[in-house]
């Protein structure tokens, strides 16, 4: 058994890493993340991609800025949506509101490198079935309780129970274990549903946790940074289940004035910070804002770009691609664009009429030209979507045979399916994340013309959208950026998890993501990967045109932050130049 410079147990899978990064079988960025997640720390990881190529790798991180100024409040416009319930989040923006107030077990930078939080540590057992966290001592709740151990497995007993309808469950299925619900489905088949498996998490002792998978899992500490896994104090649910009511964290900060739709008002807590005495990039040493305010202006990034050009605003949460002009025009203004997974899927629920026939299904995607998107859509920028939801950005992505649009063999599947005149669809799209995506529709609906489709747009407003938005038959809804294609995988589209929108259920697709899940080896991997890819893409459950570029404006007054292709805000380091 490997030790390393610290006496700790180090993976032998990192000695597979070293030796593909040497022979060239994976690249950078893929061993950094990779050994990180095998429990390596990132200076480490760093330091050992550097040794071997023969260079100097530097954690970007790690950058060095102007001498920091405390004090200062720090203005963002962003939609504030209701954050009650962390589990259940389920968009980014409920996500800011709140990670400056409670925190995560471990934290995936911009990097894409996942690195220790409220975890000091962990170990991943040979066959990654066992994964072992170390919890930092020391560390105390608002209210004076110590974090530990019972916190982690309070979390993680509420994040699967059914009753809960967390996003989580679709992470941590290998925790879980099929159940009858007692309930019956349409074709009065038993409804089944998922629940934590017994033993599938242990407290060691008061700082030490396990947890004991099914299968192997290569990407638990990644999965521990999703917005719904933040972890609240342990007496959270009899307080309520409220984090307005009872907004007890142990982050710096704590949320003084909220209204949804209006604002969300963060002010230090009146105690010293835990995580000033780490050495880390991006959560350790000095918290330098008094104060974070996010004013709600709307989800159109014209209304946020407004507010900061006038001056109400130091940041928007997003630039969009109508505005970028404008935004590079207001004086002192600075654009960050960063590649990103994120992405916008006109899906399909497989059980409901018409789409409960795969020819119809396949026939909609036929007519999809996603060549055009990105110079249509966005000016250039951006990436063409392949209908699997893996982007070319993920580690694990494998480039199948570009997508070619077939509009005779579209009419041919629909004649056959019993609509030789064609059909006639409606959309609902709520343009949540901006008027592209009514665009995408709009481009759509012309490429599905010729194949005798008739498509109906029927725009909402983005609230009433959400409302509706695993409920809708046929519908357009944006999905963040995953730092994984297997982990945006295992929340939209495997069988019976909370936010599969699809209603999709295919056990060989469940069974061949759990075996790209499981691997190790970085090519091997990627071969896996193209029978994932192929499945959903066969299946025709989605039509994907395009892969997004994401960008915001600060002001030039802000100092040391970072764009994150999540569009998470983690602003411990970032201060204002007066």
């Amino acid at each position: 058994m490997a030790r390393g410079s610290e006496g700790r147990r180090v993976h032998p899978g990192v000695r597979k890493m070293q030796e593909q990064l040497a022979a060239g079988r994976c690249d950078r960025r893929e061993f950094l993340r990779t050994v990180a997640l095998l429990g390596v720390s990132a200076p480490a990881a760093y330091a050992m991609a550097g040794r071997i190529l023969g260079e100097r790798v530097v954690d970007p991180l790690q950058a060095a800025q102007d001498t920091p100024r405390r004090g200062g409040v720090l203005r963002v416009s962003m939609p504030v949506p209701e954050i009650k319930d962390p589990a259940t989040f389920d968009w980014t923006e409920k996500s800011n509101c709140a990670r400056h107030v409670i925190e995560y077990l471990t934290y995936t930078g911009p990097d894409n490198v996942t690195r220790p939080y409220l975890a000091e540590r962990w170990e991943a057992s040979d066959d990654l079935t066992r994964w072992t966290f170390y919890l930092r001592r020391g560390i105390t709740w608002h209210n004076g309780d110590p974090f530990d151990a019972e916190d982690v497995v309070f979390n993680f007993t509420r994040w699967l129970d059914p009753a809960t309808g967390s996003s989580n469950q679709g992470l941590f299925a290998a925790m879980t274990e099929e159940y009858d619900t007692g309930e019956k489905n349409e074709d009065g088949s038993p409804k089944m549903g998922r629940r934590m498996r017994s033993g599938a998490i242990e407290k060691l002792d008061d700082y030490t946790v396990r947890l004991n998978l099914s299968r192997p899992v290569l990407s638990i500490p990644e999965n521990l940074f999703n917005y719904p896994t933040a972890i609240v104090h342990r007496d959270f649910e009899k307080n309520g289940g409220d984090l307005l009511a009872w907004p007890v964290g142990t982050g710096p900060y704590t949320i003084a004035d909220f209204a949804v739709g209006e604002k969300c008002i963060l002010k230090r807590v009146d105690r010293p910070y835990w995580g000033e005495a780490l050495e880390d990039p991006f959560i350790g040493g000095p918290v330098y804002l008094d104060e974070i305010h996010y004013y709600d202006h709307g989800a159109a990034s014209a209304a946020q770009l407004a507010a900061f050009a006038s001056g109400q605003v130091d940041m928007t949460f997003e630039v969009g691609k109508d505005s970028l002009q404008m935004a590079q025009s207001v004086p002192g203004a600075v654009l960050y664009e960063v590649t990103t997974a994120q992405t916008g899927v006109m899906r399909m629920q497989v059980d409901k009429k018409p789409f409960d026939d795969p020819r119809v299904r396949r026939a909609i995607q036929l007519c999809c030209d996603a060549a055009v998107y990105p110079e249509l859509v966005y000016l250039g920028r951006g990436t063409v979507g392949e209908h699997h939801h893996v982007a070319p950005i993920h580690p694990e992505y494998f480039p199948l045979p570009p997508f070619e649009p077939n509009v005779e063999e579209a009419r041919r599947l629909l004649a056959e399916a019993g609509y030789p005149e064609g059909l006639e669809l409606t959309i609902d799209v709520g343009n949540t994340n901006g008027p592209w995506q009514q665009q995408v529709c709009e481009i759509f609906r012309e490429q599905l013309a010729p194949a005798g489709i008739r498509l109906a747009i029927n725009v909402m407003p983005a609230p009433q959208y959400w409302e509706i938005w695993d409920k809708t038959p046929f519908g357009f809804t944006s999905w963040t950026h995953r730092p994984l294609g297997t982990m945006v995988l295992s929340l939209g589209y495997r069988c019976g998890v909370p936010w599969n929108e699809t209603h999709y259920c295919n056990k060989a697709f469940d069974e061949a993501l759990d075996a790209a899940e499981s691997t190790l080896d970085v090519e091997e991997r990627r071969r896996l990967m193209e029978k994932v890819e192929r499945i959903l893409r066969e299946d025709a459950v989605i039509v994907q045109p395009l892969w997004q570029p994401k960008f915001t404006v600060a002001s030039e007054k802000v100092k040391g932050f970072h764009a994150h292709p999540t569009q998470y805000h983690l602003f411990h380091r970032v201060w204002i130049d007066a």
